[in-house]
């Protein structure tokens, strides 16, 4: 049984070495590959590929996917990275009591019952459906228990984890056949209905490690390697203080001074520079130094500049709002420091802003959404 999918939008993957595919669970296209997205092709543009059905290799799995910093400061919108050891769960089951080719979520946790259960309006559920299409899987159904390990609107990649976790979780469980650039064009189907279109997080979310987002038209990604024998901690520290990302991206500058795109520019390449030279001193600088997104959702964190003057005064190397926020991240190369950053955060945050907040190092995630376990 076959049916066909169909898209305009194409995507390449290039790391930091040139054309080469990097460490990853999944292969990675050096050519273009189409993913699904039926609503915005046009009949002249459609590309057809038919893709026999195939069968589920487990009865069940498990998937983790990571936590993400999107923007890296002067990166908006082009660059983020996986942080290791949170994030999101999801347990996936061939259902016979769900309709064939249908996704049901059966269950949420951690999410304070905030979450809907409805797969077409829940990030897991519309990743499923996603991959379900490109897969053209109409003969099972499909349950999804979903284990939230993040907060909602913290600035951690919270939709873009649940995401990148249930694609992974039907990629698996149907015998890992699509690549990564398939599994990101799931993920960001579902970013787009959720919190906008844009891949800072959904992409480092699977592939792990950093990426820079090339080209949206066609989506362009590369993957950039810090290297391993170097040193790199985050410290993330998140108030009691929810900052949607619609909310936080509204404020943003429809327009931007030629100095001021200069400057963002230069410090996104001096960014670039430092992730592959292993230079946490020079990724921190860069970090601290956007000059067009942060000064308009700064003042919408109670204490944020107060934040972040503490974590520099304790020796972080630089510090940004991650993502949307209300999360701020500091970087430094030593774990010890870097707890000692995160308590003059935290105390930063209820003496300047009135919040109580948390904090934790973490390293870099290398590897991104993966497979937890599985049954026969």
């Amino acid at each position: 049984m076959a049916i066909t999918y169909q898209s305009p939008m194409k995507l390449n993957f290039i790391t930091s070495n040139g054309f080469s595919n990097p460490p990853s669970l999944y292969p990675i296209s050096t050519h273009f590959s189409f993913g699904f997205n039926l609503s915005s092709v046009s009949s002249k543009t459609q590309t057809h590929i038919t893709i026999p059905e195939p069968e589920p290799v487990f009865t069940s799995v498990k998937s983790f996917a990571p936590a993400t910093v999107a923007n890296l400061g002067p990166g908006f919108d082009f660059l983020g990275c996986a942080v290791d050891g949170v994030g999101d769960f999801v347990t996936l089951r061939v259902d016979p009591n769900v309709k064939a080719g249908e996704v049901s979520i059966s269950d949420i946790s951690g999410d304070g019952n905030r979450l809907s259960k409805d797969p077409l309006s829940n990030c897991a559920g519309i990743a499923a459906i996603s991959v379900m299409k490109m897969l053209n899987i109409q003969s099972v159904g499909l349950s999804i228990s979903l284990e939230k390990g993040l907060p909602l609107g913290s600035g951690l990649g919270s939709s873009a984890a649940s995401a990148a976790a249930a694609a992974v979780a039907v990629n698996e469980i149907f015998g890992r056949k699509l690549s990564v650039d398939d599994l990101v064009l799931a993920g960001l189907e579902s970013e787009t209905k959720v919190s906008g279109y844009h891949a800072d997080n959904i992409a480092p979310s699977i592939m792990g490690g950093f990426v820079l987002v090339r080209s949206y038209d066609p989506l362009e990604l590369i993957s950039l390697k810090f290297p391993f024998e170097k040193d790199l901690f985050f410290v993330l520290v998140n108030p009691e203080f929810e900052a949607p990302t619609k909310k936080m991206r509204a404020v943003l500058p429809s327009e931007v001074t030629m100095s001021h795109h200069i400057w963002n520019c230069s410090q996104a390449g001096a960014l670039v520079a430092a992730i592959l030279q292993g230079d946490s001193r020079g990724l921190g600088k860069a970090l601290s130094s956007d000059k067009i997104v942060e000064p308009r959702r700064g003042p919408l964190i109670p204490g944020m500049e107060g934040v972040k003057k503490a974590a520099l005064k304790a020796g972080a190397f630089g510090c940004t709002i991650s993502g949307a926020g209300p999360t701020l991240v500091a970087v430094t190369d030593d774990e010890e420091r870097g707890r000692e950053i995160g308590e003059r955060m935290v105390e930063a945050f209820m003496k300047e802003g009135n919040l109580k907040a948390l904090a934790m190092v973490k390293k870099l995630d290398r590897v991104g959404a993966r497979l937890v376990s599985s049954n026969s």
